[in-house]
């Protein structure tokens, strides 16, 4: 009988940040034009935090069943431990998919954006074929792709269109820097797992690029997640500001271009989510000044 604990943990929280930091950022650059909502920005949150949660379980699920998590690094999967039955846990995503499928339902007609529903089905479906159907992409070294445009792009930038009806480059901007961090997010998390998903023939960019190549991309993310986040400068001197994250950004650079592995890359990995968290903070306040 599965317990809290072990759900929370299939959840995987340190992956949650990644949720939320475009939120922040694109309800800042709504402020930033004047129009930010409160209720509009915690209906996104929602969404925003199924959607991580459902893909989560999600790929808990696909990994399992194809047996890739069998032997792991890092925290204990669901289905590969055999903790929950491989069906609950297909449950627990598609019942995770309906909850942002709605708020995401609530938030369009609050903001009169209809035609964003479509945008949320292929959210919805590429969380799930992130590892799931008969050929994944995340298996083909196309995940960080999908989570610039997901958890980047789409996040950001419709929060901001939901809230403000427009866009701006300072959004574009906020939006390409959150992406990046959360491509470093999935990279370090792949750099960890370079060993077992090569046995198991998970061709992630990271087990294409080798360990070497995965870590100096993982470095190159946090740079220009950094360089675009500053560079909103130019229409919101504050934003200057944001070079303070350059002392975390060469902190865990430095940490695994150093050759951190196993349990320390699971520690990077929880340090990458905050940074990711701290930078939608620190985006959303300087836009709304």
């Amino acid at each position: 009988m599965p317990t809290l604990r072990d759900w929370v943990g299939g959840a995987r929280p340190r992956t949650l940040p990644a949720a939320l930091a475009p939120v922040l950022a694109g309800t800042g650059a709504a402020a930033y034009d004047n129009a930010a909502s409160p209720v509009r920005a915690l209906l996104a949150a929602g969404v925003a935090l199924a959607l991580q949660v459902a893909v989560n379980f999600a790929n808990d699920y696909s990994d399992g069943v194809r047996g890739t998590d069998d032997v792991r690094v890092g925290p204990v999967r669901l289905t590969a431990s055999g903790a929950v039955a491989p069906g609950t846990v297909k449950r627990a995503a598609y019942a995770a998919f309906a909850v942002a499928g709605v708020l995401g339902v609530v938030l369009c007609a609050v903001a009169g954006t209809w035609w964003l529903i479509a945008v949320g089905a292929l959210c919805v479906l590429a969380g799930w074929f992130y590892t799931g159907g008969k050929n994944p992409y995340g298996y083909r070294g196309l995940g960080e792709v999908a989570v610039f445009v997901f958890f980047g792009l789409v996040a950001t930038l419709g929060t901001t269109y939901t809230q403000a009806g427009r866009l701006t480059v300072p959004a574009v901007l906020a939006a390409c820097a959150i992406g990046a961090l959360a491509c470093a997010l999935l990279m370090v998390n792949n750099i960890r797992d370079i060993p077992t998903d090569t046995v198991a023939g998970k061709r992630t960019l990271a087990v294409r690029l080798g360990d070497r190549r995965a870590r100096v991309a993982y470095t190159g993310l946090l740079v220009a997640a950094l360089v675009c986040a500053v560079a909103i400068g130019g229409w919101a001197p504050w934003a200057l500001l944001l070079t303070g994250f350059a002392i975390p950004v060469l902190q865990l650079a430095g940490q695994v271009l150093g050759g951190a592995s196993g349990r320390e890359l699971i520690v990077v990995l929880g340090r990458t989510g905050l940074l990711e968290l701290a930078l939608g903070v620190g985006l959303a306040v300087v836009l709304t000044i």
